[in-house]
């Protein structure tokens, strides 16, 4: 398993990072570390791995679009001076594009977006042991909606920028819709996009299966 003794992990993003941790910066025992997938990596790190120390800490802001992401990155990621950075970020970049559309001031279209994810890499590549890209997404299995057309040119920058380099990349978009296929989406998000315990615990597995870790610890 990739993590050690003592590294920390610092995961950035929006709602679905955030889910009701403390803010900006949530960490600790109780609800500081939110109800989400951070929180279930954090407990099965702690459960399956008790002789390693690891710290993690949300700064997932619910609402944030990269944009807004960027703006707080230096304070809430780099200042933390951490081991390694997660960043889960465009659902709200492409979802203010349909719930808001007559407020562009909000809306943060493909080549802003991947200008913005790609700063937040060069802030920490090479000061880190390695960063993670995890997709943003839409529960939607109909590929030809609007709304997960789009979503899906974000997955795509996601998956090329990871590439470029060299993050792990975790896509969270195809996992499920994947899971989608045997279970309706409403039972993991009445929006299709907030997940419940259930969707957290998928989000949890997906990015946990990047990175080695041994359900036989």
């Amino acid at each position: 398993m990739i993590f050690q003794d003592m590294d920390r992990i610092v995961f950035a993003g929006d709602s679905v990072t955030d889910m009701g941790s403390a803010q900006p910066v949530g960490e600790g025992l109780f609800d500081n570390l939110g109800i989400g997938y951070v929180r279930i990596i954090d407990n099965m790190l702690a459960a399956y791995y008790p002789e390693r120390r690891i710290r993690v800490t949300n700064s997932g802001i619910s609402g944030n679009t990269s944009r807004d992401l960027l703006a707080r990155f230096q304070s809430d990621v780099v200042d933390l001076k951490p081991d390694w950075v997660s960043i889960c970020i465009g659902i709200n970049d492409v979802w203010r594009q349909f719930d808001s559309p007559a407020i562009p001031d909000e809306q943060v279209f493909p080549e802003e977006y991947e200008r913005n994810v790609e700063e937040m890499i060069l802030q920490v590549k090479g000061n880190v042991k390695g960063i993670f890209l995890l997709s943003p997404y839409y529960m939607e299995p109909n590929r030809e909606d609007g709304m997960r057309r789009r979503m899906d040119e974000y997955v795509a920058i996601c998956a090329r920028l990871a590439e470029k380099h060299g993050c792990t990349f975790v896509d969270f978009q195809q996992m499920y819709e994947d899971y989608c296929k045997i279970r309706h989406s409403t039972f993991i998000a009445w929006d299709r996009v907030h997940p419940n315990r259930v969707g957290a615990t998928l989000m949890a597995r997906a990015f946990l299966e990047k990175c080695g870790f041994d359900y036989n610890h």
